[in-house]
């Protein structure tokens, strides 16, 4: 457990971090990708056999799941925008730290704009 601990904080700090949930984003995003891809092919069944699926997307959780994309689209979008500019522009490595904050929080606030309006229905408010 100790080498796992060491692992996972050696390189540490806002750099690891942004690499570690960079992937997780992208895992995230393709795994609904592929979610996606699934549901569409549903249609071949028939319409009842797509829409009896597509009602699974209105459950708490679902929403949730969605509220979690919504982050890992945004974010992922963000932090390879930042990826692309350090790499086209070495200088701004000083400020890569800054750099992935931004990302971060303005990631977590549009997350929490559409995420009020992803949950409303979930609390019976519709926007």
């Amino acid at each position: 457990m100790a080498s796992l601990w060491k692992g996972i904080t050696y390189r540490g700090r806002e750099g690891h971090y942004a690499f570690i949930l960079h992937r997780v984003a992208g895992l995230g995003v393709l795994l609904f990708l592929a979610l996606h891809i699934f549901d569409i092919f549903l249609v071949a069944f028939g319409e009842e056999t797509f829409n009896d699926f597509l009602t699974l997307y209105t459950h708490p959780l679902a929403r949730l799941l969605e509220v979690a994309l919504i982050f890992g689209v945004v974010y992922h979008a963000f932090n390879g925008l930042r990826i692309i500019l350090i790499d086209f522009w070495p200088a701004l490595t000083v400020h890569e730290r800054r750099m992935w904050w931004v990302v971060l929080v303005v990631s977590i606030v549009l997350t929490v704009i559409a995420g009020v309006f992803t949950l409303a229905p979930v609390f019976g408010v519709h926007l």
